[in-house]
């Protein structure tokens, strides 16, 4: 290049000679690529000359060549589209620990130490598969699979029968999944009924039958199948419906527990015996028709059909054990990797009592009035307000519907909402005493009505809660945004989430009148931070988590979940203060309890759909709703109708014999200890008096030194035992034997947008 600019030596100059120097480089580019075209296609006359020897012409091209070419074709493009649909379902699969994981076997204790039921596999005491009667077994084969052991994971011809029987009868009467499909469901899926869920269920059964054996899949599905009664597997079914062992049920047994499997909530027996052994008697049919058994093999079982034990009268939490159940499984996830217990006994704050009174008060409510009010079903959660939950209602029948309507239904809460609306403006600037007025307001096109029309003008915010006024919470979201709603809500929609409110709220206008949808167990919770000062206390069922040998791998008050402080002491008792009026001169006057005070608030949605109260005492908090699940309207139920009512019977009971505490901001109690009046003549005085609790409850002290006790003497039955004397008992020594009276702990452990109806 330097000879190319230097004139001085280039007598042509350096203007030529690039000219000649770029002629020369695309000379050589053209050159490259005519013999990079030379060489292709002399490659390519090579290799058609090399294809030709394999040509294939006439009837065979047409009949093996093309056919072929176009099955590859489309099987490349079918295998791409097929891993684009695997890929979501082997996410699924993507824990190492996902055999063990379902294997989880809970024994659950109330909070007095006594066995109220059991959840998860029996792991440590499972029956081997060969011990399973032969009768069990081909009965579950004959109705659930009967090709099992023939099929990949996916029965193609049962798949086309059952959609040629659902076709001729106009609906869904026999089911095309294999045992492996419904065990992938029962192990990683849910029961929604979706394309997306059935995808996924096919190929997590294909990748069920490579990883385990066929008779392991059987194994599994015999233990974890739900089939009713809160009972998963046949051996516990076989316990709970017969009192017996699986390994000891007749035919006439296998057959009803075989036809458990397709619908336990329909078929179970202690709930509806005929339609069981109808069910029994379609199992028999199937044995023949699959060519297990013979008629006469089965007719004896015909004759004798099986008759399962009485237990219509057992009122088990079932309700309240499943959500236990489902928060000790997130609980083991959080556990030190060095915890490899799989099966636990665990101490509920779960309190029978009070649960039983419960049931029978929102049974009772609704058997009454529920014609009357057009409701069928309603939830309610009763709770210490340090979040320990004793008792939940989440539905009238458990046998009938297992939906728990206090966990998993997400209603609007209406004006129950509004406390944290109120708080959230105390919290900035806003007094009790502030006026704020009744008028007419609308954000963009829609304006927010109050419940009975009209407006009243100025008013303080005790006023506004005390009437339940809409266009009040509504104003109060546009001056906290300094006149941005959106500001405001945003402020209300962090003040709920932080007392525990886990629902979504989406950003609506009408989010502070209780538009958006919430959990009662969340809405409950989420009062708590009033009777605590501020501090905001998570629901929780757990107290303690004790191994199968007694040793203790968790405790609340040592490894829950900690207060958060929402809103400051002096906010709590102002709207203590404004929230206990609602009861006293407003819209819950039914929930007033005698000699004990008591704050709140009524919630009714648009078209009375939704009818809530939300309370709480010194001592517990409390939410009732009613409604329906398919949300069709009731006739005008508010709730400051049968929502407070219910809480006052709920209410009532749980204060007989427990110490009173005052709410914070409203003074001492009437009296130390509440009691039942009583007439002169020793009876109950009024109608509405709540019936006496079955036994006396010990106070947190008083349990507290009963367990001092029961371990002292532990710990000396222990030395004794080996020799020892007690001084020399180590701290391992003194955790508690795995006996269901060791868990005798303390009573509580240590420390769419629309318009809403404004009632």
């Amino acid at each position: 290049m330097r000879d190319l600019f230097h004139d001085d030596e280039n007598r042509d100059g350096w203007r030529p000679r690039l000219r000649r120097f770029l002629l020369d480089l695309d000379s050589r580019i053209d050159f490259g690529m005519y013999q990079v075209k030379t060489w292709g296609r002399e490659l390519y006359e090579r290799f058609t000359v090399f294809m030709d020897r394999f040509h294939v012409a006439g009837w065979r091209r047409w009949y093996f060549v093309e056919p072929l070419s176009e099955a590859l074709t489309l099987g490349t493009g079918g295998l791409m589209v097929m891993l684009a649909l695997a890929i979501p379902a082997f996410r699924e699969t993507s824990d190492d620990d996902w055999l063990k994981k379902s294997e989880l076997a809970v024994t659950f204790l109330d909070r007095y130490g006594n066995e109220v039921g059991s959840r998860g596999i029996r792991h440590n005491d499972a029956i081997p598969l060969d011990e399973f009667p032969d009768h069990l077994i081909k009965a579950t084969l004959a109705t659930e699979d009967r090709r099992f052991y023939e099929h990949f994971g996916i029965d193609i011809p049962g798949l086309f029968r059952a959609m040629l029987t659902n076709a001729r009868a106009g609906g869904v009467v026999q089911g095309g999944s294999s045992i492996s499909q419904q065990l992938a469901k029962n192990l990683f899926l849910s029961n929604e009924r979706t394309i997306e869920r059935k995808v996924k269920e096919a190929f997590l059964a294909l990748w069920l039958e490579v990883r385990l054996p066929k008779n392991e899949i059987l194994k599994l599905y015999l233990d974890r199948a739900y089939l009713g009664g809160g009972t998963f597997g046949v051996d516990a079914a076989a316990q709970y419906y017969f009192n017996k062992s699986a390994r000891d049920v007749n035919l006439s047994e296998a057959a009803m527990l075989a036809g458990l499997f397709k619908a336990p909530s329909r078929f179970a027996p202690h709930i509806n015996l005929p339609a069981a052994r109808a069910r029994a008697n379609v199992v028999l049919d199937n044995l023949i028709e699959a060519g297990f058994m013979t008629e006469g093999q089965v007719f004896g079982a015909r004759r004798n059909p099986a008759m399962a034990i009485d237990r219509r009268d057992e009122r088990a939490p079932n309700y309240y054990l499943d959500w236990a159940f489902d928060e000790m499984k997130k609980l083991v996830e959080t556990l030190p990797k060095s915890v490899h217990e799989r099966v636990f006994v665990v101490r509920l704050a779960l309190d029978v009592d009070l649960q039983k009174n419960s049931d029978k008060a929102l049974e009772n409510s609704l058997r009454q009035y529920g014609r009357e009010y057009r409701a069928k079903q309603g939830a309610a959660v009763l709770m210490d307000i340090d979040g320990a939950v004793r008792a939940m209602v989440g539905g009238r029948d458990y046998a009938e519907s297992q939906f728990n309507r206090a966990t998993d239904a997400a209603r609007q809460p209406g004006s129950s909402f509004k406390p944290y609306v109120y708080a959230t403006a105390l919290m900035n600037g806003f007094k009790p005493t502030s006026v704020v007025v009744d008028s007419p307001v609308c954000i963009g096109n829609w304006c927010p009505k109050n419940y009975g029309g009209g407006h009243s003008g100025a008013m303080t915010l005790t006023q506004a809660i005390i009437r339940s006024v809409n266009i009040i919470p509504v104003k109060l979201s546009i001056a906290l945004g300094n006149g941005n709603p959106k500001i405001g809500r945003a402020k209300i929609r962090d003040t709920a989430r932080k007392a525990g409110i886990r629902s979504p709220l989406p950003d609506t206008p009408s989010m502070p009148i209780g538009a958006d949808e919430v959990t009662v167990l969340d809405h409950t919770a989420g009062y708590t931070m009033f009777p605590n000062l501020g501090k905001a206390m998570a629901p929780h069922a757990v107290l303690e988590v004790r191994s199968g040998a007694g040793d203790l791998i968790w405790r609340w008050d040592r490894d829950g979940k900690k207060p958060l402080q929402v809103i400051t002491p002096q906010v709590a008792m102002d709207m203590n203060m404004m929230m206990s009026k609602v009861v006293e001169e407003g819209t819950a006057r039914r929930a007033i309890l005698d000699g004990i005070k008591s704050a709140g608030k009524t919630g009714t949605t648009n078209a009375y759909r939704d009818a809530w109260f939300v309370g709480f005492t010194g001592n517990f908090v409390c939410g009732v709703w009613f409604g329906n699940d398919d949300y069709t309207v009731m006739n005008q139920m508010t709730g400051g109708s049968l929502p407070a009512q219910t809480w006052h019977e709920i209410m009532a009971y749980a204060h007989q014999g427990v110490e009173l505490k005052a709410i914070p901001g409203l003074g001492p109690q009437a009296t130390g200890r509440q009691q039942v009046a009583e007439s002169k003549d020793g009876k109950k005085d009024g109608a509405d008096a709540a019936p006496a609790r079955l036994s006396t409850v010990l106070t947190k002290r008083g349990t507290d030194a009963l367990v001092r006790v029961e371990r002292l003497m532990d710990d000396a039955t222990r030395a004794l035992a080996t020799g020892a004397g007690p001084s020399k008992a180590t701290d391992a020594q003194r955790v508690a034997p795995p006996r269901q009276d060791a868990f005798a702990a303390s009573d509580q452990p240590p420390q769419p947008v629309g318009r809403v109806r404004g009632n």
